[in-house]
């Protein structure tokens, strides 16, 4: 599927949404009420890092692993750019 395809369908989705709950930031409340949700969907032992700590720092392993992996990939396109020959 093309690029102009795939943001067209997406666009439609957000669409979808009513305007006055399309934004978190125009609407703290309707930000909290959403993570009160999320945060309950998650079982019990899961539900806090502040009650496992093992379970926070492997999230935030994770994320520096991410991060990481995304800096390297990053870097490596900046040199393939870099290394072609200007016409």
């Amino acid at each position: 599927m093309d690029r102009a395809k795939q943001r067209d369908i997406a666009s439609k989705g957000g669409q979808s949404v009513p305007a006055e709950k399309r934004s978190f930031a125009q609407d703290p409340a309707l930000a909290a009420e959403a993570g009160r949700k999320g945060g309950q969907s998650v079982q019990a032992e899961s539900r806090s890092f502040s009650r496992n700590r093992e379970l926070a720092a492997q999230a935030g392993r994770k994320g520096g692993q991410a991060t990481q992996g995304n800096r390297e990939q990053t870097a490596a396109s900046r040199r393939s750019v870099t290394d072609k020959p200007a016409e």
